[in-house]
């Protein structure tokens, strides 16, 4: 097995329909903690999405984009209820396996749940103050450059997407680290796939420019983690 390029035939056990119901419920429901841990969102909401949201000087809404079992935006909501920010967040997710996880959270108010995808929302002509996804980036295949041009057609402010950094330390260092999370789950096997299937900075820059020339920026908030950051081009906010 060589890590020097994408291993893009790869397929996470979670995406297969007929997949073990009670392991990917428990996988969705583990990951608020993986991703508590690995993701770097409460870096990139503290040098990106906070600046962002505190200098429009209104309520914001952001739209998380395939966003699982929900824990990514209950955790960003919750930072941004301790800083004072009067945000309205959704997570979509075309998954109903993932949808029903999501809902059983039990969100506050200003945090809702919608089993749908992104070109419903462009449809629907929805606007946001920031967009932003977690893990999306790194299963497109063909259908990068589409998913890249909806998330900026949503987004009148920021796009955010987060990824894993493809290397083999973060391969040797996931397949140790997440042995005391993973009985009952699939987050070792899925995990390591997701890490064979992603990017390298370089890649990801090229994946980008391809797709959508000049627009994006690649960053690496926190070590083993790509940031891909560009400018929305949506038109005023649309609920």
């Amino acid at each position: 097995m060589s890590l020097a390029v994408r291993d893009v035939e790869l397929e996470e056990l979670m995406d297969d329909p007929a997949c073990d119901p009670a392991r990917l419920r428990a996988t969705l429901r583990r990951f608020g903690t993986i991703n508590r841990l690995v993701s770097g969102w409460g870096t990139v909401y503290r040098t990106r999405l906070a600046p962002h949201l505190r200098a429009l000087g209104r309520p914001a809404r952001v739209l998380d984009l395939g966003s699982g079992g929900g824990d990514v935006v209950m955790r960003l909501a919750g930072l941004a209820a301790a800083d004072g920010l009067d945000v309205h967040w959704t997570g979509i997710d075309p998954d109903e396996r993932a949808h029903a996880v999501a809902l059983e959270r039990g969100a506050p108010q200003n945090v809702d749940f919608r089993c749908a995808d992104a070109a419903a929302l462009v449809s629907a002509g929805e606007t946001f103050d920031a967009v932003l996804s977690n893990h999306v980036l790194h299963h497109l295949g063909s259908h990068a450059a589409t998913f890249l041009a909806e998330t900026r057609d949503l987004s009148h402010g920021i796009v955010l997407h987060g990824d894993i950094a493809r290397s083999r330390r973060a391969f040797g260092l996931y397949a140790v680290g997440i042995t005391p999370f993973a009985p009952g789950t699939f987050l070792r096997t899925d995990g390591l796939r997701s890490i064979r299937r992603s990017f390298t900075p370089a890649e990801l820059r090229g994946m980008l420019d391809s797709a959508d020339p000049g627009a994006w920026a690649v960053e690496t908030p926190v070590p083993f983690r790509l940031l891909a950051v560009g400018p929305g081009r949506g038109g005023p906010a649309r609920a």
